[in-house]
C-alpha cells in the first residue's frame, strides 16, 4: 500500500517559498486595492464635480448675459432700431456663452438629474431665435418680450442645484446659489419693465396693457425681496456679510456716478435734479405716476436703468462668487483624490513588489543551479540548436562548426548529471541535423545535374523547333509548332526552377544592362497565352545584367499565375511606374478569382521569407521560386486583391541596385533579348506611338534574325523569312529614346558590316498563324555586368 504524498511533494523549491509568502500578499494586496478603489471612486467623482461645477459656471453666464440683452434692448427696440450697436453686441455675447455651454456640456456627466436639466435648457433655447425676432414688436405685447427670455434663462439657473460636492452641506450650497440667481433674474426683470414704461408712449397702449405691465413690475419688485429672503436662509454668515458689502459698495457707485452727472449737467448750464434712490423709484413706477412726474422727480430712463444695473452688477458679483468657490473646491478635492489615489497605489504596489521580490531572491539563493539548468536548456532549445540548423540549412554542412558548448555547470550531484545529460541530447540533435543537411545538399546537387542535362537537351530541342519553324510554310503546322516551342520553354524554365531550388544561380548572365520593357516583354514571351498581356506606362529604366536573367524569370512565374487563374477572353496588364526614390513598381493585373485575405497573408509571408525546400515547397514551386530570386536580388514581390470586383494584383518593387536611368538613346547592346521584326498593325502602331495597345496581338514580336547583345548562342534562331516574300512599307516611328532601324531587307537587317540597331522595326512578312515566336534564352552570354 503505497504512502499518500503530500500536496507540495512534487513543488518545486521556489514555489514552495513563493506558497509561503502567498497569503500574507493577497490580504496586503486585497486591502490595499480597496483603499485603492476607494480613492479611485473619490478621485472620479471629484472630476464630475469639477465638470459640474464648469457647468454651472457657464450656465450662470450664460443665463445672465441672456437677461442683460433683454435689457439693453428695450430703448433700441421700442425705438425701431432693430440693429442697433447695443443689440447686436448684446447677442454676440449671449452666442458666445452659449457656445462656452456646449462646451462645458460635452465634459460634463451625464447623471439623470443633469441629463434633465439640459434638456430642458436645449428646449428654450429653440424658441430664443423667435423670441429675438418678435420682441417689443407687435407680436409681443405688454410684458411678453420680457417674460419669454425665462424659457431660456430659467433652465440655466436651475443647474446650480447640481452643485455641492464637497461641501459640508450640498443642498445649502446649491440653494444659496439658486437664491442668487432668482434675486438677479428679479432684478433684471423690474429693469427690463420699468425701463419699458418710462420709455414707451402710454397713450398708445391697448386698454387695459399699461395695468398688466405695471402688475408684472410689482410682481417681480416683490419677486426680488423673496429672493434675497431666501438667499439668507440658505447662505451663511459669509454669504450675508458679502451681499451687504456688494449692495454698499453699489450704493457708494451710485452717488459717485449721481455726483458726476450733476456736475456735467451744471457745466453745460442744464437743471440736474437728483434721482431718489432704487426703492423710491420702483415705488414711483408701480404706483403709475406718468412719466412726466417722474422725470421731474429725475426718474428718467437712464437714471432708472443704471441704478437697477448697479443692483444686477452686485448679485452677479455674489452668483461669480459662488461659482468660483465651487469650482475651486472641487478642483482641490480632485487633487487631493488624486494624489490619495497614486499615494495608495504606489504604496500597495510597492508592498506587492517588496514581497514579490523578497521571494523572488530567497527562490534564488536556493535554486540557483536548477535555474541556470533550466535557462541553458531553454537556450539550447530555443536559440543554440535553431540556429545551428539554420546554418545548416543555409550553407556547406563542411563549413559549419557543429561543436558543443557544455552547460556551464561544473557540479557533479544530480544537478550536473541532468546538465550532462542534457550536453548529450544537444550533441546527437547537432550531429542529426548536419546528417540532413548534408542529405539535403546531396539531394539539390541531384536536381542541379539533372536540371543542367535536361536543360542541355531542351536548348537542342529549342533550336530544332526554331528550324522547323522557319522552314514550314504551312500556317496549322506552323501553329502546332508554336506550341511546341510553348511547351518546350516551359520546361525549360521548370528546369530553372529546379537549379533555384538547389541553391544555384544562373551560368550565364547579361553583360550589358537591358530597357526595362524588353525584360518584360521576355518574360511574356515566356508565358504561353503570351497574346492576353498587355504592357502600358512602363518607363525608360535599365536592369543591370547581372539581374536580368532572374528578373524574366521571376516576371514570367507571376505571368504564367495570371493567365492560368483567369478568363481566357481577358487581359493581364502590365504597368510600371518610377518612384522618387528611383525605385520601380511593376504591376501585373489579372481578373482572375482571386484569394481570400488568409491565402493573401500567407503567400506574401512566404514570398518575404522563403522557406527551406521541402515536400510542401513543390506544390507552389512557382511562389518558391519568385521568393528564392527576389531575395536574390533585394526584390519586394506581394500579391494584393485587385481594385475591382475580382482579380489579384501583383507588385515587384525593383531596388535602385538592379535598375538605373535610361539615357536619351538606348544603347543598340540593350534593346532586345531578340531583335523585334514585325508587321504594322493598330497594336504596334499604338505601342510605337506611345499609345495603349496589346503589343503582342497579331504580329511576329520577338525574331533572332538580327544579333542580339548578350551571349552568343550555340545554336541561336536562323534569320528572319527574307523581305521579298511581301512589300515593306515606310518603317513605324520608334518609341522615344530608341534609335530608328532599318527595314527588313537594308544592309544592317540583313547582317551587313554595319552593326545594326536592335529594336521596333517597320512591318516584316507575314507570317502564315499570324503568331509571335517565343524569345530564346540560349541568346544569353557568360559574362560579368558590363
Amino acid at each position: 500500500m503505497s504512502k499518500s504524498r503530500p500536496l507540495t511533494g512534487n513543488w518545486p523549491v521556489a514555489r514552495r517559498l513563493q506558497a509561503i509568502l502567498l497569503i500574507p500578499v493577497l490580504v496586503a494586496l486585497g486591502l490595499g486595492g480597496i483603499r485603492v478603489k476607494n480613492s479611485v471612486d473619490t478621485l472620479s467623482d471629484a472630476n464630475d464635480a469639477v465638470h459640474v461645477a464648469e457647468l454651472v459656471q457657464a450656465a450662470n453666464a450664460y443665463a445672465s448675459d441672456a437677461i442683460n440683452e433683454r435689457d439693453v434692448s428695450v430703448i433700441p427696440l421700442l425705438e425701431g432700431k432693430r440693429n442697433a450697436p447695443a443689440v447686436v453686441a448684446a447677442r454676440k455675447v449671449t452666442d458666445a456663452d452659449a457656445q462656452a455651454f456646449d462646451a462645458a456640456v460635452a465634459r460634463a456627466p451625464r447623471t439623470a438629474g443633469l441629463t434633465r436639466r439640459i434638456e430642458l435648457v436645449r428646449a428654450g433655447e429653440k424658441q430664443l431665435a423667435a423670441v429675438r425676432a418678435n420682441a417689443f414688436s407687435a407680436k409681443s405685447t405688454g410684458v411678453q418680450t420680457e417674460e419669454s427670455y425665462h424659457a431660456v434663462q430659467h433652465p440655466l439657473m436651475e443647474i446650480s442645484n447640481e452643485l455641492g460636492f464637497g461641501s459640508n452641506n450640498q443642498a445649502s450650497f446649491g440653494r444659496t446659489l439658486y437664491a442668487i440667481s432668482l434675486t438677479q433674474a428679479a432684478e433684471s426683470l423690474v429693469r427690463a419693465i420699468g425701463t419699458h414704461l418710462l420709455v414707451e408712449d402710454r397713450d398708445t397702449l391697448a386698454e387695459g396693457e399699461l395695468q398688466t405691465q405695471l402688475g408684472s413690475f410689482s410682481s417681480y419688485a416683490y419677486l426680488e425681496q423673496v429672493g434675497l429672503q431666501e438667499y439668507a436662509g440658505a447662505g451663511t454668515a459669509g454669504d450675508m456679510t458679502r451681499l451687504r458689502t456688494a449692495l454698499a459698495d453699489a450704493q457708494k457707485k451710485g452717488a459717485q456716478q449721481t455726483a458726476k452727472a450733476a456736475e456735467e449737467a451744471k457745466a453745460a448750464g442744464q437743471t440736474f435734479v437728483t434721482p431718489p434712490a432704487l426703492t423710491k423709484m420702483i415705488s414711483e413706477i408701480a404706483g403709475g405716476t406718468p412719466t412726466e412726474q417722474l422725470a421731474a422727480q429725475g426718474i428718467t430712463p437712464e437714471s432708472f436703468f443704471a441704478a437697477s444695473a448697479l443692483a444686477f452688477d452686485a448679485y452677479r458679483g455674489i452668483e461669480v462668487h459662488l461659482t468660483d468657490t465651487a469650482l475651486a473646491n472641487a478642483r482641490s478635492i480632485a487633487a487631493d483624490a488624486r494624489r490619495d489615489a497614486i499615494t495608495n497605489g504606489s504604496v500597495a504596489l510597492g508592498a506587492v513588489l517588496a514581497a514579490v521580490l523578497l521571494a523572488a531572491w530567497v527562490a534564488r539563493s536556493m535554486s540557483r543551479g536548477m535555474r541556470r539548468l533550466s535557462a541553458s536548456a531553454i537556450e539550447i532549445a530555443e536559440q543554440r540548436l535553431p540556429a545551428v540548423i539554420t546554418q545548416l540549412s543555409h550553407a556547406v554542412p563542411g563549413q559549419v562548426d557543429t561543436g558543443v558548448a557544455p552547460i556551464p555547470i561544473t557540479t557533479t550531484d544530480e544537478i550536473g548529471e541532468v546538465a550532462r545529460a542534457f550536453d548529450h541530447v544537444h550533441r546527437e540533435a547537432v550531429r542529426l541535423a548536419a546528417e540532413q543537411a548534408l542529405l539535403r545538399g546531396n539531394v539539390n546537387t541531384i536536381f542541379t545535374n539533372l536540371s543542367r542535362r535536361n536543360q542541355s537537351l531542351i536548348e537542342r530541342q529549342l533550336a530544332l523547333i526554331t528550324d522547323l519553324e522557319e522552314r514550314e510554310a504551312d500556317p496549322e503546322q506552323l501553329a502546332n509548332l508554336f506550341r511546341l516551342d510553348h511547351l518546350a520553354t516551359r520546361v525549360r524554365r521548370n528546369g530553372e526552377n529546379l537549379l533555384v531550388l538547389g541553391g544555384e544561380r544562373p551560368t550565364q548572365q547579361w553583360d550589358h544592362p537591358l530597357p526595362l520593357v524588353d525584360v518584360i516583354r521576355a518574360a511574356a514571351s515566356e508565358v504561353e497565352q503570351y497574346e492576353r498581356i498587355e504592357l502600358a506606362g512602363v518607363p525608360e529604366a535599365e536592369i543591370h545584367g547581372r539581374a536580368v536573367t532572374d528578373l524574366v524569370h521571376l516576371l514570367a512565374e507571376l505571368l504564367e499565375n495570371a493567365t492560368s487563374f483567369s478568363s481566357p477572353r481577358s487581359t493581364v496588364r502590365v504597368t510600371a511606374t518610377r518612384l522618387p526614390d528611383t525605385r520601380i513598381m511593376v504591376e501585373i493585373h489579372d481578373q482572375g478569382i482571386g484569394l481570400v485575405p488568409e491565402d493573401f497573408a500567407l503567400i506574401n509571408h512566404k514570398l518575404a521569407n522563403p522557406p527551406t525546400a521541402d515536400a510542401d515547397v513543390y506544390q507552389y514551386m512557382g511562389l518558391f521560386v519568385v521568393g528564392r530570386l527576389a531575395d536574390r536580388h533585394g526584390i519586394r514581390v506581394q500579391l494584393r486583391p485587385a481594385a475591382g470586383e475580382s482579380g489579384t494584383t501583383s507588385l515587384v518593387m525593383l531596388p535602385s541596385t538592379v535598375t538605373w536611368l535610361s539615357g536619351t538613346e538606348s544603347d543598340a547592346d540593350t534593346l532586345a533579348l531578340a531583335a523585334v521584326r514585325a508587321r504594322t498593325t493598330p497594336g504596334l502602331a499604338a505601342l510605337l506611338a506611345g499609345g495603349p495597345a496589346d503589343p503582342f496581338g497579331a504580329h511576329e514580336a520577338w525574331d533572332d534574325g538580327i544579333p542580339a547583345p548578350g551571349p552568343t548562342a550555340t545554336s541561336g534562331r536562323a534569320s528572319g523569312t527574307p523581305a521579298a516574300t511581301a512589300p515593306a512599307p515606310a518603317p513605324a516611328p520608334a518609341p522615344a529614346g530608341t534609335p530608328a532601324v532599318g527595314t527588313p531587307g537594308s544592309a544592317s537587317a540583313a547582317g551587313a558590316a554595319t552593326p545594326a540597331v536592335p529594336g521596333p522595326v517597320g512591318p516584316g512578312p507575314a507570317e502564315p498563324s499570324g503568331r509571335p515566336r517565343r524569345a530564346s534564352k540560349r541568346g544569353r552570354r557568360a559574362g560579368k555586368d558590363g
